[in-house]
């Protein structure tokens, strides 16, 4: 394997240093009103999940999204994607051939936002608490092949147990986020709403009954890194549904929407221009999925699962229900990914009820089998009820199945889910980073995010085996491997790929970047003409 080496570029670094230490926005609002952008995540703290910000809990899209803005990782993903570049570092690379030892130096004069230098020791504090609080969020499996950490001056190595490529990716996620042990405990989440570091910005949220109406992000005097902000105060506002956030675009409440806008606003945007909104679309890799308790007696012969695969119009409801803003999914890895195959097409073909039916019978199950598919009303956006009346009706018109339906507020329906206590629920994923791995770990690995009883000993050997080359082309046979053997056992059962889009008024510029690929929000890149 070459030696790979993330360096910032002399010239760039001092630049952004100047700027930020002049106190120099670099365009946008410059000192004048917030940028007020508009999202549909419910931010909340229960019993269940008492501390939504803090990075070793937080895995989620809307908790990461306020972490982005707040906290500091050694790498991050570049504007434009690609491989990772230093952040908080200000070098990283791996010291052997085999991607198994991981050194990053640390800027100069790194601090956190309350002026505290941030040193090397903060850094393996920070990641080590991940792994030692091990919470059931699903966040320690990003980190869990971490071996030893060692902080020597200004310079933190990681030893992995075995090899892994990806690593850097990792590195930048909020997981991976710095944070100071003044305001964070080696071996207890910190709750409520409070989220401090060292990134672009502060917070200070806003809140009533448990829940957060408002954040608003200050620029964070302290801060260096290699991002340029383009604003000095951002408002991120927290709206019921995307009818209510689309209302406050139009009335000039808010100078954004982001996600989760419904799909008829999109059409309707993008079949009837306003003068004043523009609708802009961003790269996308969600994908959408039903996920199995595979112990539950309902759904414990794959048998069962595979009917569902064979039977389920992929196409009919990415049409009827988000029309062109989603297309058929046939594997966990989406078409725009390289390593892709249309394992379940391959398996199932067209949907097909004859086929479905002699999968039941070769396995003597009795049809309709009674089934309950649950779903969460606030987290997805305004089509998912819709999407699961959709599989609902496909899969009872078939008469093999008999299927009921229930929507829950995600800060419910997330640990009942967890628990296992359903035994088909749907779940929609935003990869923690563009590689396939992102799509397959996660799923089926040991401390998978889903807490998954499924366990494949073939995929959970071809993982470690997939992040052995930088050249993430030659993992391609196992990841072939992979989703075939999801195809098979159908652990999990993807149905959907989505497109991304954002409505911005006139007069707002960096749009076209204020979501990138994994739908990370970056607020900014936003801007006043």
């Amino acid at each position: 394997m070459n030696r790979k080496t993330l360096v910032l570029p002399a010239t760039i670094g001092l630049l952004a240093s100047a700027l930020v230490a002049c106190g120099e926005s670099g365009g946008g609002s410059g000192g004048g009103d917030a940028i007020v952008v508009g999202t549909t995540d419910q931010f909340t703290a229960t019993e269940d999940a008492p501390a939504p910000f803090d990075p070793a809990y937080a895995y989620d899209t809307g908790s990461w999204a306020v972490l982005r803005q707040t906290v500091q990782t050694l790498t991050r993903n570049p504007r434009g994607g690609g491989v990772p570049v230093p952040e908080a570092a200000e070098s990283c690379t791996f010291t052997d051939s085999a991607s198994e030892s991981y050194r990053c130096k640390l800027r100069n004069g790194l601090k956190f936002a309350d002026g505290t230098p941030i040193t090397a020791d903060d850094v393996k504090f920070s990641i080590q608490r991940v792994l030692d609080i091990d919470p059931d969020s699903g966040t320690t499996a990003l980190l869990s092949n971490i071996d030893k950490i060692e902080a020597n001056g200004a310079e933190v190595i990681f030893h992995l147990k075995t090899p892994d490529a990806t690593f850097p990716y990792k590195l930048s996620t909020p997981v991976a986020g710095i944070v100071s042990k003044k305001k964070y405990e080696g071996k207890k989440l910190r709750e409520g709403f409070e989220a401090e570091g060292s990134g672009p910005y502060t917070m200070k949220a806003e809140t009533k009954n448990d829940t957060v109406s408002k954040f608003v992000f200050t620029k964070n005097p302290e801060y260096k890194g290699e991002i340029k902000l383009r604003n000095d105060k951002i408002e991120l506002r927290s709206f019921p549904d995307a009818a209510a956030m689309g209302k406050a675009l139009e009335a000039g409440d808010i100078d954004m929407m982001a996600r989760s806008m419904a799909p008829e606003q999109i059409k309707d945007l993008s079949e009837n221009p306003k003068e004043d909104i523009k609708l802009t679309e961003v790269p996308g890799l969600e994908i959408r999925y039903l996920a199995f308790n595979t112990n539950d007696p309902s759904v414990k012969d794959k048998a069962v699962r595979q009917a569902m695969a064979a039977i389920i119009d992929r196409g009919e409801i990415a049409g009827q229900v988000y029309g062109s803003t989603a297309e058929p999914l046939y594997s966990l890895i989406p078409t725009s990914i390289a390593a892709h195959t249309n394992s379940f097409y391959n398996k199932y073909g067209e949907p097909s009820r004859t086929k479905a039916a002699d999968i039941l019978a070769d396995a003597d199950i009795t049809s309709p089998v009674a089934l309950k598919l649950y779903y969460t009303t606030d987290h997805y956006g305004a089509g998912t009820a819709k999407e699961f009346e959709a599989l609902k009706a496909q899969l009872n018109a078939s008469k093999l199945f008999e299927v009921t339906i229930e929507g829950l507020e995600w800060s419910k329906f997330r640990p009942a889910g967890k628990r296992g206590d359903y035994a088909v629920y749907g779940m929609g994923w935003f990869p923690d980073f563009p590689d396939p791995d992102s799509y397959i770990a996660p799923f089926l690995d040991k401390d998978n995010f889903l807490n998954s009883p499924y366990v494949s000993t073939k995929a959970r050997e071809l993982i470690p085996q997939s992040r052995r080359s930088a050249d993430r082309s030659a993992a391609s046979p196992a990841f072939t491997e992979i989703q075939e053997i999801v195809a098979t056992d159908v652990p999990v059962l993807p149905l959907w790929q989505g497109k991304q889009y954002v409505a911005a008024r006139t007069g707002i510029t960096g749009a076209e970047w204020v979501l990138n690929s994994s739908s990370d929000l970056q607020l900014w890149e936003l801007g006043r003409a």
